[in-house]
């Protein structure tokens, strides 16, 4: 079900939630967190919804969604969009469009219908503020989630990360890589046991999760790691042998390659949003691994 509540206020909004909640008695109070979207454009907008509802299964909570409506408008007003059952996920999409003046103090409209006693997680799926942990809606969240491969320029989007970082800042770019990472330190579980010398990271030049597994490799390793443009690879180099994980574009099986074996074919699909998103909201702390990576990046040598 979906209601629409024009030219409304907060108080209006939180009425008609009771209401329903009342009238359809489904809506689910386990609810464990609040989830707070700020989607710079309508481009993402559905598309983010339909992720946090998918992981709102996991994770049942109330998702606010925050996006300016018309910023040049002389009056302030606020649209609203109540969704609730099957097009809410376990729980409730609370639609906000600011215009005018309002569309500046999107962290005061939202204040009124976070959950008492939650967490608070903000996700911003396009556009991030440079620091996080100092935007007005990164300060009602302990957990701050950013996508730099929907940014203006991914590989700069991911790159400030550090600098405006916080404990509780994440990127999907991080989550994007978990198998990848995963699969590589199994790899080094298995004799030989050599130090690895150098590494290569190739794939698009658009992907920022590429970016960060170099900053993740470089960090690690004692030698030099390249970023490179091309297939979709991981190469690390051991005076006894090299290993290589390489998958095409939009494959979603990946060989396994090391010297003197044959080669091993395992899954490895490009990850949804959602399932990211899901991973993320797992852990509700710091997460120093993805921080030294972001640091990493700096030691990467592009080619």
């Amino acid at each position: 079900m979906i209601v629409d509540l024009p030219d409304t206020s907060t108080d209006r909004i939180n009425k008609k939630l009771v209401g329903l909640r009342d009238e359809g008695g489904a809506i689910t109070l386990a609810r464990v967190l609040t989830l707070v979207i700020a989607p710079d454009t309508e481009a993402v907008l559905e598309e983010s919804i339909e992720a946090a509802n998918a992981a709102s299964r996991e994770h049942p909570c109330r998702i606010i969604v925050v996006i300016p409506g018309e910023r040049l408008a002389s009056e302030a007003r606020l649209d609203a969009q109540i969704r609730v059952g099957g097009d809410a996920g376990a729980g409730e999409v609370v639609v906000l469009r600011l215009s005018g003046p309002l569309a500046n103090h999107a962290s005061s409209v939202v204040l009124p219908f976070l959950l008492p006693d939650t967490p608070v997680v903000a996700w911003w799926p396009d556009i991030a503020p440079p620091v996080p942990a100092q935007d007005p809606l990164g300060k009602l969240a302990i957990r701050r989630i950013t996508d730099a491969t929907n940014g203006m320029d991914p590989l700069q989007s991911i790159k400030s990360r550090a600098h405006g970082y916080t404990p509780g800042d994440t990127d999907l770019a991080w989550s994007r890589i978990t198998y990848w990472r995963a699969l590589l330190t199994s790899t080094l579980d298995q004799a030989p046991h050599a130090p690895i010398t150098s590494a290569v990271v190739s794939g698009l030049e658009s992907e920022p999760a590429l970016d960060i597994l170099a900053g993740w490799l470089a960090g690690r390793i004692d030698g030099p790691v390249r970023r490179a443009v091309g297939e979709l690879k991981v190469e690390l180099i051991r005076p006894t042998d090299t290993i290589t994980l390489s998958r095409p574009q939009e494959g979603r099986t990946a060989t396994l390659s090391r010297t003197g074996r044959p080669d091993a074919l395992l899954p490895l699909a490009r990850r949804e949003t959602s399932q990211c998103l899901a991973e993320d909201l797992r852990r509700l702390d710091s997460d120093e691994i993805y921080f030294e990576a972001l640091q990493g990046i700096d030691k990467v040598q592009y080619t």
